[in-house]
């Protein structure tokens, strides 16, 4: 089969060879009626672009729009933004929260914990009754008709229930019901209950310190995160509050105090005042338990005192360790007549005044003083002021009499702690100003504290003082408090109950006083007991050498390798008791 092509000239006008060019006349078809390849690419990119911007914005909205979700109430620009415009950063700011309490060991003894409190927009509820019954269902807790009170409010908003648990909060998501919302919050806790109660005291519904360190530190807790650290150990709290628990039950008394404190520093290592409470409950707690006796308790310590009439009396120098006081009779000043409660002792030095705890010695080294220089001593001491630095807002104001009231008579009584009322915390600051060299220091709760120290007394005399001291414990009222190892010196002190402006005689506050050990104390320890009893065992008395004492005993026997305090025994003593124990074995 062949092709018969036929070259007229007819057809060739329309025909063209491979590679004859083509000429397109002007006028007749426009040049944007044919697409080329390139145009068809660029098309597609244009497309693509166009597609991928989409894909990313949407994206971006979606992540935006989860990120909000997550973050419960959503990010406000406006505050996210720093507050430098031309560091071009976002900086999210949140909520700060009420920082830890730590004790000084690191342990965690008040911590916040996220909750949520349920309210209500009450105008979006439609049936208050039927919400009001469901309610009580999920918190039996709370009676119908305080549900059904709150919600029956014109008000639009009103709580109806704090600090919801996740179970809680899940039981009332479930009930669907409209105008029911929840807050997000914090609640308080304190891991410990009534261990720390009335060294943190608590805080309110709003989370707001209302008693106690919690009260004090408010503003440092909630402006900043980082943890509070005390000077208080959990362990040593723990022992000593166990110690004096058991010491009311035994004595029947109304309540008891301990400070235990670091003498070279001022630091309070354990502070208990019992009867107590537990803070985490939201309940009304009675009077006496959330009094804190050892800051707030202003009462005549009694013979306690003579330890700093005898140290300012040395001080003065007007008074030497070696001078013998007449004590075989009375004495008196005025209409005041001075006797001693255990009988006369006849001729004693300032180291048998403070053993037998002689009124009348007391009284005669005073009288070779002054009452100008025992005030001024008192004052340096501050026993004449509230201790307003020490972290607690429950801070008693010791009642000290005017300069003009301050006569022979006063001068005399306050000898031997009556006439002047203090609380347990200025006591054992001015005590362990007497024993550690002679340096008051501000006591304290905070371990990077920085309080000032004052010399109140020459190391001279501190050293005296505690050799005295050391002779009431070797033999004198406060022999039931020797700790073998440790040389615990100190003082007791017992006074009839001053109430409502006189004295009840058949009730007393009995006081221990002590430090350890006798070389170099390092810590101080007062024990006060609040009317205790007598019984078969104290063969019927009430005073400190059979209370206070033998407690105070039982809480440096334990604490004190807890708190590393290195025993000195006495060699020569160990020595006698292993041979005689060897010679029984023979």
């Amino acid at each position: 089969m062949g092709f018969n092509v036929n070259f007229s000239k007819r057809n060739n006008e329309n025909f063209y060879l491979p590679g004859q060019e083509i000429k397109i006349a002007r006028g007749t078809i426009s040049s944007k009626s044919y697409t080329t390849e390139s145009d068809n690419v660029m098309t597609c990119r244009s497309r693509t672009i166009v597609a991928l911007v989409c894909f990313v914005l949407a994206y971006l909205i979606l992540g935006v729009r989860v990120s909000y979700v997550c973050l419960g109430n959503g990010i406000n620009i406006d505050t996210a933004i720093s507050e430098s415009a031309d560091a071009d950063v976002f900086r999210f700011k949140n909520p700060v929260k009420r920082a830890d309490i730590l004790d000084r060991n690191g342990e965690i003894i008040a911590t916040s914990l996220p909750t949520v409190n349920l309210y209500a927009n009450t105008k979006k509820v439609k049936n208050p009754q039927d919400v009001a019954e469901k309610l009580n269902y999920v918190f039996p807790d709370v009676p119908y008709e305080v549900f059904e009170s709150k919600l029956s409010r014109r008000g639009a908003f009103v709580y109806l229930k704090r600090n919801l648990s996740p179970a809680q909060q899940m039981q009332v998501n479930n009930l669907g019901i409209p105008g029911l919302e929840f807050e997000n919050c914090e609640t308080r806790i304190y891991p410990h209950k009534n261990l720390f109660a009335h060294v943190l005291g608590k805080t309110n519904v709003d989370n707001e310190g209302i008693s106690g360190l919690e009260k004090y530190m408010n503003e440092r807790l909630t402006t900043s995160t980082k943890p509070l650290h005390l000077t208080v150990d959990l362990g040593i709290q723990n022992k000593i509050r166990d110690e004096l628990i058991a010491g009311v039950k035994q004595f029947n008394a109304e309540g008891a105090a301990a400070i235990l404190m670091n003498v070279k520093n001022g630091q309070v290592v354990a502070l208990i005042s019992v009867p107590d409470y537990d803070p985490n409950e939201n309940i009304k707690v009675a009077e006496r338990p959330m009094f804190n006796f050892a800051t707030k308790g202003i009462y005549e310590a009694g013979s306690v005192f003579k330890v700093f009439n005898t140290a300012l009396s040395l001080e003065s120098g007007k008074v030497k360790v070696t001078d013998r006081f007449d004590t075989s009779h009375p004495v008196h000043y005025g209409r005041l007549r001075v006797t001693d409660p255990h009988g006369s002792h006849g001729r004693l030095t300032p180291e048998d005044i403070l053993v037998e705890s002689s009124n009348i010695g007391s009284s005669l080294e005073i009288s070779l003083v002054g009452k100008k220089f025992q005030r001024k001593f008192l004052q340096s001491i501050n026993m004449d002021k509230a201790l307003e630095e020490f972290e607690l807002p429950e801070i008693a104001k010791p009642q000290f009499l005017s300069e003009k009231r301050w006569g022979e008579v006063s001068m005399v009584t306050i000898s031997y702690g009556y006439g002047i009322s203090s609380t347990p915390l200025h006591i054992i600051s001015a005590f362990s100003a007497v024993v550690n060299g002679g340096l008051y220091r501000q006591p304290t709760l905070l371990e990077d504290s920085k309080h000032k120290s004052k010399r109140v007394v020459s190391e001279q005399t501190s050293e005296s003082m505690r050799s005295l001291l050391r002779a009431v414990v070797v033999r004198g009222t406060g022999k039931r408090a020797n700790v073998d190892g440790y040389q615990v010196i100190g003082k007791t002190g017992t006074a009839d109950k001053l109430e409502n402006g006189r004295y009840n005689h058949k009730k007393s506050i009995s006081t221990f006083i002590s430090a350890f050990p006798e070389k170099d104390p390092k810590y101080a320890l007062i024990v006060v007991m609040d009317d205790p009893k007598a019984s078969k065992e104290t063969y019927g008395y009430t005073t400190a050498g059979w209370n206070a004492v033998p407690i105070s005993k039982n809480i440096i026997s334990a604490v004190a390798p807890q708190l590393n305090v290195r025993a000195d025994f006495d060699l020569e003593k160990q020595k006698s008791i292993v041979d005689a124990a060897y010679k029984v074995k023979k």
